[in-house]
């Protein structure tokens, strides 16, 4: 196994008797979940290839409960790994074998909408996608929209600051959150933000959303919600060469054109989602834009025109404008299922990380180099107008050495995106997956301010501690 874990804590673990009784006086006999068959269903997250059994599991139904079970392992030296739904690419939620999993996927209500200032209350459990569905009957959306928004939670949105495809015109998560509620590792509750634009003192909002689990427990958020446009509608670009893709989605951003989302695929991303979704992908095309305009009929013309136009020199094989609701459900469904198609024909690490636009040709182009360097396949598949990469590292996992081979491949594509001016993760957040990279981004002096910034508000590294920095040093802070 290529990336480690702490070493257990021997007396929590022989403790855990004692440890399971005191949670067992906190919540109901069916949040607590101690069998080892039942905790296995915890062992992981979308980082599937590494797993560990944690100690317990607890689903509390309440703010009251989390802060009751928060108190306890704070004062009896628990680690707790929140969790929401386990959606996590980088293994953000994967447990320790003497830490709790402390999940709020029971907390999944809708508290309060206010459609006048424009902002909904919700227990942080509930799935992204649901708060869309709870508003649209008045016409209004929430705007953050990651792939897997049908299965993920607000709660690990504000942990990961998570975008989607129409983060480009609409932001990501922070900047669609107004305030939280969260539960400090001592059971303090406090309320950060609230029901409007702007809060007095510091920005705790702004540090508390990406934090990955590491200064406290949302267990509820005050999120924004906006009116939904007039109309929407995508079109298809198809290109001869992976350049001229990317020249492209630079010059339509260079233009001071923000389309409401802009996506990138090339051929064998092309060819995986065709076969899935049938949405008329350019199947000759070596790679593909998606590029998606909102507003009036008139407004939406008038874009694509000028979109066509930017995107003439570059020579554009396909051009393709959805003409109907079905089509542009088609051509969605393509790029929404991309992760999961790619499942059905290899075993895959799924990167992300963030680039300059400008960027873009070059380093596509050694993303191939790098992957056919070791003799795996790369499908990039990704939000190209904010720079946000992607790139689907293809292996097979029944051939020794290749999951290890692909981890390589993954790390060189992340060390390019820092050395050509962008960071490690763009909205997957950092994990362990990329822990042991933190150091190729990051001094020495800025991850012991990092850390002392976690400290504050966890002094005993108890909160998803073998997260985010890497292990040797850390404690130095």
């Amino acid at each position: 196994m290529g990336i480690a874990f702490p070493q257990p804590d021997e007396a929590i673990l022989a403790r855990r008797e004692e440890i399971l009784a005191g949670l067992g006086k906190l919540v109901a006999p069916e949040a607590l979940i101690v069998t080892e068959d039942e905790r296995r269903a915890f062992e992981t997250d979308g980082l599937t290839a590494y797993r560990q059994i944690p100690l317990a599991v607890v689903l509390p139904s309440s703010t009251a409960e989390v802060s009751a079970v928060m108190r306890f392992c704070n004062e009896n030296g628990v680690k707790v790994v929140p969790r929401g739904a386990g959606t996590s690419l980088c293994g953000g939620a994967i447990p320790q074998a003497d830490a709790i999993v402390l999940g709020i996927a029971k907390m999944n209500r809708v508290l309060h909408i206010d459609f006048a200032n424009r902002t909904a209350r919700v227990e942080a459990g509930i799935t992204n996608l649901a708060i869309s569905q709870a508003v649209t009957y008045e016409g209004f959306f929430y705007a953050p929209d990651p792939s897997s928004q049908l299965a993920c939670t607000i709660a690990g949105n504000i942990a990961m600051n998570s975008g989607g495809a129409h983060c480009l015109k609409y932001g990501v998560t922070t900047n669609n959150l107004l305030g939280v509620t969260m539960v400090l590792l001592d059971g303090t509750v406090v309320t950060l933000g609230g029901e409007h634009l702007d809060s007095a003192g510091y920005d705790l909002l702004g540090l508390i959303t990406g934090s990955e689990g590491q200064l406290g427990i949302v267990t509820e958020a005050v999120v924004r919600i906006l009116r939904a446009a007039e109309g929407a509608r995508p079109a298809l670009l198809g290109f001869d060469s992976v350049e001229d893709a990317g020249a492209c989605v630079a010059a339509i951003i260079g233009a001071g054109i923000i389309p409401v989302a802009l996506e990138y695929m090339d051929r064998p991303a092309i060819k995986i989602c065709e076969a899935f979704a049938h949405a008329g992908y350019p199947l000759d095309a070596e790679a593909m834009l998606i590029v998606e305009v909102e507003g009036s009929d008139a407004e939406i013309d008038d874009m694509l025109r000028r979109i066509v136009a930017i995107a003439e020199p570059f020579k554009p094989k396909t051009i393709k404008v959805s003409q109907s609701e079905a089509e542009s459900a088609a051509i969605w469904k393509g790029r929404k299922s991309a992760f999961g198609a790619t499942g059905r024909v290899a075993d895959y690490i799924c990167m992300d990380g963030t680039i300059p636009t400008g960027q873009l040709p070059r380093v596509l182009q050694r993303i191939d180099e790098i992957a056919k360097s070791y003799g795996l396949g790369v499908a990039n598949v990704f939000h190209a107008g904010d720079g946000n990469l992607h790139p689907l590292v293809m292996f097979d996992t029944s051939k020794p050495g290749e999951m290890e081979k692909a981890e390589t491949v993954g790390e060189e594509i992340l060390k390019l995106c820092v050395e050509v001016g962008g960071c490690l993760t763009g909205e997957h957040g950092v994990g362990i997956e990329k822990r042991d990279l933190m150091t190729y981004q990051f001094n020495e002096t800025d991850l012991a301010q990092q850390m002392r910034v976690r400290g504050v508000f966890d002094p005993h590294w108890l909160l998803n501690p073998a997260k985010v920095f890497p292990l040797q040093g850390r404690f130095a802070a």
